[in-house]
């Protein structure tokens, strides 16, 4: 049983980094999804360009500065 609370913090650590992982792939996804939506669905395809490349730039930018 001693091993295992050694190991504890090792997979929190890699726990939250997969969670971290998902949560951006999933957000990402989301943002290009309404970025093509709104480029060919609603025929505004400055906006869908604009808010794909600064949502993927922002959501780049969070996940690398906040922990």
């Amino acid at each position: 049983m001693a091993e295992a609370k050694d190991d504890y913090p090792a997979h929190v650590a890699t726990y939250t980094a997969f969670s971290k992982l998902v949560t951006f792939s999933l957000l990402w996804i989301i943002v290009l999804l309404v970025s093509m939506a709104l480029g060919l669905i609603a025929h505004l395809p400055l906006l869908g360009l604009v808010l794909g490349i600064g949502g993927s730039i922002a959501l780049l930018v969070a996940f690398a500065v906040l922990n």
